[in-house]
């Protein structure tokens, strides 16, 4: 029989990452957030828990855990503020899968122990200015000159590149012509701190405003020859299969914003009173709280399918895009309900349901918007590409 419930390994895991949301983050994350603060300490203690190394060997430093470990931390993080959840998303998924998945012996043995201790954080650089979702037509450049690679673009949007601990940022770039005339694409890794690299102030966003958002140039950025990621040539290749785990990741967060959503308003229909009674006796309330369990219940069966089919080594692409559509059309809505059973307390920054109100809305975006996930599952089912 089907089986959906955690092993004791992974309960146990989430039970402790639980408790680190509700105990080391939610007493003090409402504060970074209004003041746009990067939240330091809670990234060491996530560190100190071994958390950035959780699906990372124990030779490298990390815990010798699973994909599947990682989601379920990251949605217990969520269920509190995703902030803190994406910066760990990012720096596992984005900064320490492609060196793990790609990266040379050399490379992971420099890097990784780092990495998967929170000492540093790393960061992909993928997105540009001008690109959004069409990541093939990168503009950034690397050429080969003698033993460096010379890189010059932007990239735009990126997650966890301008911390005082940032150690690295993966960069895609345009190193070639293939022989059929389309753009070679490369992975590069470029140090944090290289001569050349500049990081913007960063971004004032709508939500996230706890993690650390940046654009990027690079002007004559010099990196040693060695700091190729994987094959010449196969970056493409490699941040596509790099997107379609993190998007497992990604459903992972938005889920753990939906049940964040259904905590904060279970606790609030039994306070709150109204025409004489409380408002969760209403069956108006009653419904929409269904409504928010239903869509939270669904969208994590997907996210947990999809893991599934990734540890056994199977095709799971769909599985990814699917989990990733329904996770985040769950936090959009369960936000878009809790704002309403709060009312005007919902719509105050310091609520936590404002803040998940604000959050939800970059996960229908980020990863992959949402069309597409709906253009990927489109051809996993075998219909044709426009």
């Amino acid at each position: 029989m089907v089986d959906y419930r955690l092993n004791d390994e992974h309960e146990q895991l989430r039970l402790a990452a639980r408790s680190f949301a509700q105990k080391e983050v939610a007493p003090v994350i409402g504060e970074h957030y209004e003041r746009e603060e990067f939240p330091y300490s809670i990234v060491a203690g996530m560190g100190q828990m071994g958390l950035f190394g959780l699906p990372v060997p124990e030779e490298y430093g990390g815990m010798g855990g699973d994909y599947l470990a990682l989601c379920v931390v990251l949605e217990e993080l969520a269920r509190v503020d995703s902030s803190v959840a994406v910066t760990l998303e990012a720096g596992v998924s984005l900064g320490v899968m492609p060196i793990y998945r790609f990266g040379d012996q050399r490379q992971r043995e420099r890097w990784l122990p780092r990495l998967a201790s929170g000492e540093i954080l790393g960061a992909f650089g993928l997105t540009e200015p001008g690109g959004g979702s069409d990541a093939g037509a990168t503009r950034t450049t690397a050429e080969l000159r003698g033993s460096e690679w010379v890189i010059n673009g932007s990239k735009a949007f990126i997650t966890n590149s301008g911390t005082d601990i940032t150690g690295l940022i993966t960069v895609t770039a345009v190193t070639g012509t293939k022989p059929d005339g389309r753009n070679e694409i490369s992975t590069i890794i470029v140090p944090a701190g290289t001569p050349g690299l500049t990081v913007a102030p960063k971004y004032s966003k709508v939500g996230w405003n706890a993690s650390d958002t940046h654009e990027l140039a690079f002007d004559d950025c010099r990196v040693p020859a060695e700091n190729l990621l994987g094959e010449r040539g196969r970056g493409y290749a490699q941040f596509l299969a790099t997107l379609t785990e993190g998007r497992v990741a990604i459903a992972a967060l938005g889920v753990g914003l939906a049940q964040g959503c259904v905590d904060e308003c279970l606790r609030y229909v039994e306070e709150r009173s109204a025409f004489g009674r409380r408002i969760g006796e209403n069956q108006a309330i009653q419904f929409k709280l269904a409504d928010m369990e239903l869509r939270t219940h669904t969208a994590r069966l997907a996210y947990y399918d999809a893991a599934a089919r990734m540890l056994r080594g199977e095709p799971y692409q769909k599985q990814a895009a699917i989990a990733k559509l329904a996770s985040s059309n769950a936090a959009m809505d369960n936000s878009r309900d809790a704002t309403q059973i709060f009312g005007g307390y919902g719509f105050m920054n310091e609520s936590p349901v404002g803040r998940f109100y604000r959050d939800a809305k970059i996960l229908e975006i980020g990863e992959g918007t949402s069309e597409v996930q709906r253009m990927l599952i489109a051809r996993e089912l075998g219909l044709p590409a426009e």
